[in-house]
């Protein structure tokens, strides 16, 4: 089986996750996840964390370090049926980077060092998710609210971006939050009349 990304013409096989059996490339480090090994995989870890109480749900955040491979933009074929990889953008490290799939046969290729980020992240259990559209939008508003953060803290500093995190999250279902969002933009303003 011929590497998707880097062409090295063997990927070697090994496991992943304990019990899952998968093909790895020794060249670009790449890991190629057959179809019918994840959704077993994910059968058994859902059964045994059910009798364990599942953990909560990881929300991705962008301070997250992680150097995508230099093969991540590069499209690429099904090791196992030749058709094109589809591809989902995970953004919640600072740089983004995608994973792909087939849509035919179900397998799953990940770069080298991508599953890591996505089992810190929890999503490792719902990569078939990720390629939904419902997924890819939740993760865009999300991303979107981790920048936002990050602003705010680059230009206020982490405590008074945190008292404003913090009152966002009070006003957020008042019926008047408005008032006060108005009420601080015109102190801001008086005071830099003063100035």
């Amino acid at each position: 089986m011929e590497c998707p990304k880097c062409k090295h013409p063997n990927l070697e096989g090994g496991t992943l996750a304990g019990s899952m059996s998968v093909q790895w490339c020794p060249n670009c480090y790449g890991i190629w996840i057959p179809g019918r090994e994840y959704e077993a995989w994910q059968k058994e870890y859902n059964q045994w964390y059910k009798k364990s109480q599942k953990p909560a749900e990881a929300t991705g955040t962008l301070g997250i370090e992680f150097t995508p491979s230099p093969y991540d933009s590069k499209a690429a074929l099904c090791p196992e049926d030749g058709h094109y990889l589809s591809r989902a953008k995970v953004p919640f490290s600072r740089v983004p980077f995608y994973i792909e799939r087939c849509m035919l046969c179900g397998g799953i290729w990940c770069d080298n060092g991508e599953w890591d980020i996505l089992e810190s992240l929890g999503f490792h259990t719902e990569i078939d998710k990720m390629f939904s559209p419902n997924w890819q939008a939740k993760a865009r508003v999300q991303e979107l609210a981790s920048r936002e953060r990050q602003v705010l803290t680059e230009k206020l500093g982490p405590d008074i971006a945190g008292y404003v995190l913090e009152l966002a999250e009070v006003l957020a279902d008042h019926p008047h939050a408005d008032c006060a969002a108005t009420y601080i933009l015109r102190r801001a303003e008086l005071k830099r009349r003063e100035i």
